[in-house]
C-alpha cells in the first residue's frame, strides 16, 4: 500500500482525493490564502486610525512574531497528524476519551465558520474594490451598499467556479502566488518612485494617530491590530490539504512556515513603502470618497486616475486569488467534517466528484453560506465588519483547543512527525494560548467611541449566535451522530 494511503487508512480513513498538490502548488495556496501585503492594503482605513504608521510598521513584527508561534503549533500537528480534518481531528485524537466528541465537534464548528467568514471578508474586500475603481473612474459616482453587495456577490461566483475543477487547482495556486508577488513588487516599486514627495523616517517610524475616540492610545492600538492580525490569519489551510499532496507530513509544515515568512517581508515592506508615498494628511486618505484608502494613495502619489486603477487592479488580481484559496481551504473543511457526520446533510456533503477530483457538494454548500453572510452588508456594513474579527477569533480558537489537549496528555506522549520542536514547541504552545486569549477579550471592544449602532463591535453577537446553532444541532443530530475518533474503523492491516 501506499506510504501515504496507508498512514490515512491507520487513521480510520479510505484515501478518496487525488494527490496532486506539489510543494510549490500547496505553498502557492497557503500563501495565496495569507496574502499579508494584500490583508494590510485591504483594511488600511483600521490600521491609520488606530495607530498610524507605528500600528503597521511594528504591529506587523509584533504578529509575525507571534505568528511563528502559532505557525509552529499547527506545524508539529500536522506533521504528526496529517489529516485534511485539521484542527478538529486533533482534538478528537487527543483530548480525553469522555470529552472527545464533544470537544472536536466544537472544534469543527469554529473552524467552519472561520473559514466561510474568512472568504466572506476577502469577497467583501475584493467587490468593494472594483466600486473602488469605478467610482474613481467616473468622479459623478456615488457608492451605495447594493454596489458593493453585487461587487461581492459577483467576485464569489466567479471565484466558485475555480474550485469546480481539481485540476485546475495546483496550477492556479501556482499562478495565484506569482500574481500576488508580482504585483507586490510593482506597487513597492512604482509608488515610491513616482511620488512627488516622500515623508520622513520619524514620520514613518515614530508618528501614532489615534482617531478611536479612546482616551488610551494603548487600547486604540490594542483594537487596531485587528488589520495586521487579518493579515496573518488562516494559517491551518494547508493542513487541509493533508490527503491531496504526497509526504503531508513534510510538506505541509513546510508551506505554513514558509508562507509566514513569505508574509512578514511582503507586509512589511509594502506598508514602509506606502508611508514614505503618502502625499497628504491621513483624513483625505481615510474619507476617500472611493472608501478605499490605499486606492486614494495611489492616485494621490501617482497623480492618475488610470494609473491608480490599474495599481488597484492588480490588488484585485491578488484578491481573487486568494478569494479561491479560501474556497479551496473552507470546502475541505466542510467536507472532511461531513464525512465524520459534523453537520447535517452529510451524506451529500461528504461524497467527492470522482470526474471533477473535488467534494463539489461542500463547495457549493460552503460557497452558498458565503454568499447568504454577504446579505448582511445590505442591513449593516459595520456588521458585515465584525465577521472579519469573527473568524481571527474563532480560527484561533479552533487552533487552541487541540494545543490544551495536546499538553494535558503530555506533548511526549504522542508519536512526533518529522517536525518537532521539544522545548520551543512547547513555548510556542504557549504564546498560542496566551494569544488566543488576548484576541477574544481586546478584540471584542468596539473600534471607535462614542459607541452607536453604526460603529458598534457585533462579534459578541456572533459568537451567540454560532453556540446556539451548534447547541442546537448537537442537541437534535450531533451527539446521536457524530463519530469522531470511536466511530472510525482502523482495517486490520493498518493496525
Amino acid at each position: 500500500m501506499d506510504p501515504d494511503a496507508a498512514n490515512l487508512a491507520s487513521m480510520g480513513y479510505t484515501p478518496t482525493l487525488r494527490r496532486h498538490f506539489s510543494l510549490p502548488s500547496i505553498l502557492g495556496l497557503s500563501f495565496s490564502l495569507t496574502n499579508s501585503w494584500y490583508g494590510i492594503s485591504a483594511a488600511l482605513a483600521t490600521g491609520i486610525n488606530s495607530g498610524g504608521p507605528v500600528l503597521l510598521t511594528y504591529g506587523i513584527v509584533l504578529v509575525a512574531l507571534v505568528s511563528v508561534c502559532v505557525g509552529v503549533s499547527l506545524a508539529e500537528l500536522a506533521s504528526a497528524m496529517p489529516n485534511a480534518g485539521g484542527q478538529y481531528f486533533w482534538a478528537s485524537e487527543l483530548a480525553p476519551r469522555r470529552w472527545a466528541r464533544g470537544v472536536s465537534y466544537a472544534v469543527g464548528w469554529c473552524a467552519c465558520a472561520g473559514a466561510v467568514f474568512t472568504s466572506a471578508s476577502v469577497a467583501l474586500a475584493s467587490g468593494s474594490a472594483l466600486v473602488g475603481c469605478w467610482a474613481l473612474g467616473r468622479v459623478e459616482f456615488l457608492i451605495r451598499p447594493w454596489h458593493v453587495f453585487l461587487g461581492y456577490q459577483v467576485v464569489n461566483f466567479a471565484c466558485f467556479w475555480i474550485n469546480c475543477w481539481g485540476r485546475l487547482l495546483p496550477r492556479a495556486a501556482q499562478v495565484s502566488l506569482a500574481i500576488s508577488l508580482l504585483s507586490f513588487l510593482v506597487i513597492l516599486i512604482t509608488v515610491p518612485s513616482v511620488a512627488p514627495r516622500h515623508q520622513s523616517a520619524k514620520f514613518v517610524f515614530a508618528t501614532f494617530i489615534n482617531n478611536t475616540g479612546w482616551r488610551s492610545d494603548g487600547l486604540a492600538y490594542i483594537v487596531g491590530l485587528v488589520n495586521t492580525n487579518w493579515a496573518f490569519a488562516c494559517l491551518d489551510a494547508a493542513t487541509h490539504l493533508a490527503e491531496e499532496v504526497h509526504a503531508p507530513e513534510r510538506m505541509v509544515p513546510i508551506a505554513i512556515l514558509s508562507s509566514l515568512g513569505i508574509g512578514f517581508i511582503t507586509s512589511w515592506f509594502f506598508s514602509i513603502g506606502m508611508f514614505f508615498s503618502i502625499q497628504d494628511d491621513f483624513n483625505s486618505i481615510v474619507n476617500t470618497p472611493t472608501g478605499l484608502p490605499i486606492l486614494e494613495l495611489f492616485y494621490r502619489a501617482l497623480g492618475s486616475r488610470a494609473g491608480a486603477i490599474c495599481l488597484e487592479m492588480l490588488v484585485v488580481l491578488t484578491g481573487l486569488g486568494c478569494l479561491v484559496a479560501c474556497h479551496t481551504w473552507q470546502s475541505r473543511l466542510v467536507w472532511s467534517f461531513a464525512r465524520d457526520r459534523g453537520v447535517p446533510g452529510h451524506r451529500w456533503l461528504s461524497s467527492v466528484d470522482e470526474r471533477a477530483g473535488v467534494p463539489v457538494w461542500a463547495h457549493v454548500a460552503s460557497c452558498t453560506l458565503v454568499a447568504v453572510v454577504g446579505c448582511v452588508y445590505l442591513g449593516s456594513s459595520t456588521a458585515l465588519n465584525s465577521l472579519v474579527t469573527a473568524c481571527i477569533v474563532l480560527l484561533y480558537t479552533s487552533y487552541s483547543i487541540p494545543v490544551i489537549c495536546l499538553l494535558l496528555r503530555g506533548r511526549a506522549n504522542i508519536s512526533h512527525g518529522p517536525f518537532w520542536l521539544g522545548r520551543v514547541g512547547f513555548v510556542c504552545n504557549c504564546v498560542l494560548l496566551a494569544w488566543t486569549l488576548f484576541t477574544i477579550v481586546m478584540y471584542s471592544f468596539p473600534f471607535k467611541r462614542p459607541v452607536h449602532p453604526g460603529n458598534m463591535n457585533y462579534v459578541a453577537a456572533v459568537y451567540v449566535g454560532l453556540i446556539a446553532v451548534v447547541a442546537v444541532d448537537w442537541v437534535l443530530r450531533g451527539k446521536s451522530e457524530y463519530r469522531g475518533c470511536e466511530g472510525r474503523k482502523v482495517p486490520e492491516q493498518v493496525r
